[in-house]
């Protein structure tokens, strides 16, 4: 390789790396391919350098260079509150994306993103050059009526767009309630979103229309459908002799439930003895799997709900009433199926032994945290004697 000047060893360099048939090399193989003497590969590596600088060429963490023209990265655009988001790529680092280079994308879509040139030991920026799938489809906000056309302004800050409203489109809301919109049309640089009305939830300070406002944003299941009611009912409301078949009978065990005074669905309860210096502690989970069977629509409606949600006034259970405040709530003084851990504890507190047991379990007390430490803390002696 003959001395050239450095633009003339990029322009080669770079022709060789966009060639259809290279493959990302590091430096030492380009080196040995190029025929580039030990001596002189301090230019090859400034050259390579140079060509990174101008966003040409990319180097990956294991050291391989490859062209940086049209390279693309596809993955979930996570916006901030401030304007700014990154790329959540499906391989690689997190691509930061500035607010100026959004274009149009919003918190949670899949968008392609071209890499920008960056200067060394910047984290990597991008540029969004198309949203591929809307990850937000309906958005919760607050409705404002211009004289033909109106605005919503989302309650999650993190999407920065007020989103058009055509008169049409309005359902008739008015200025200052809270509505849920549906996107219709995507927007980009220069031209916000378009979406209609679907739901109107009343006035901002009417009553319960910011938990309704919660319950819309997060698409939270407000009822379940009618065949999971249906087995859930099948459960019935007491435990069958049948159900009990097989199973470690602790009904006069003395146990207790403790939870908040207005918990309906207690699902755990504890029993606990003493005898000879050993404690013996059980712990009751109440036994969901007996009555939802893998595969069935109780399961499915259950996993896709993923948990109960509590709220301020209100509970959205992960089961049918009929299961999570009946058959499975350890309620005082009910029968109930329950899986247990029973326990052997030293006076030290060293567990050394335990026996995992399906169990018929009968609660005593349905006791509230309250209670607990009015006996404990405050030894208050009305709590003690009841």
């Amino acid at each position: 390789m003959e001395r050239e000047s450095i633009e003339e060893r990029k322009q080669k360099i770079y022709g060789l790396i966009c060639d259809e048939r290279y493959v990302p090399m590091k430096a030492k193989e380009i080196a040995i391919l190029l025929d580039i003497p030990k001596e002189r590969r301090p230019e090859l590596e400034e050259a390579l350098e140079a060509l990174v600088l101008e966003g040409k060429v990319e180097v990956s963490k294991k050291g391989k260079y490859s062209r940086m023209e049209d390279h693309y990265l596809t993955g979930v655009f996570e916006c901030n509150a401030r304007g700014f988001g990154f790329l959540r790529a499906e391989d690689g680092d997190d691509i930061f994306i500035p607010e100026s280079e959004t274009n149009g994308a919003m918190h949670l879509d899949t968008v392609k993103v071209k890499l920008m040139p960056s200067s060394r030991g910047k984290r990597p920026e991008g540029s969004v050059v198309k949203v591929v799938q809307r990850g937000i489809t309906r958005i919760v906000g607050r409705y404002a009526q211009n004289k033909t056309f109106g605005f919503v302004a989302p309650d999650d800050q993190r999407i920065q767009d007020d989103i058009y409203i055509p008169q049409e489109h309005s359902l008739g809301a008015k200025t200052g309630q809270k509505v849920v919109c549906e996107l219709a049309e995507l927007g980009h640089k220069g031209r916000k979103p378009e979406g209609r009305i679907v739901e109107i939830l009343g006035f901002c300070e009417d009553p319960g229309v910011d938990i309704l406002s919660i319950i819309k944003a997060y698409d939270l299941p407000m009822e379940f459908p009618d065949k999971v009611l249906s087995q859930a009912g099948h459960a019935g409301q007491q435990v069958a002799p049948e159900d009990r078949e097989g199973r470690l009978d602790a009904r006069e065990w003395q146990t207790v439930t403790i939870d908040g005074e207005d918990a309906k669905d207690l699902d755990d309860a504890i029993t606990l003895t003493k005898e000879d210096g050993i404690y013996t502690l059980g712990v009751h989970i109440a036994d969901v799997t007996h009555y939802v069977k893998e595969g069935s629509a109780l399961d499915e409606e259950a996993k896709k709900r993923g948990t109960s949600v509590y709220l301020t006034d209100r509970v959205i259970p992960m089961l049918p009433p009929a299961l999570s405040n009946g058959i499975c709530s350890l309620n005082q003084g009910e029968d109930r199926l329950a899986l247990s851990c029973i326990m052997k504890i030293d006076e030290k507190g060293k567990i050394f032994d335990h026996e995992i047991a399906e169990t018929v379990i009968r609660v005593d007390r349905r006791m509230s945290y309250t209670s607990v430490k009015k006996i404990l803390q405050d030894r208050d002696p009305q709590e003690m004697e009841k």
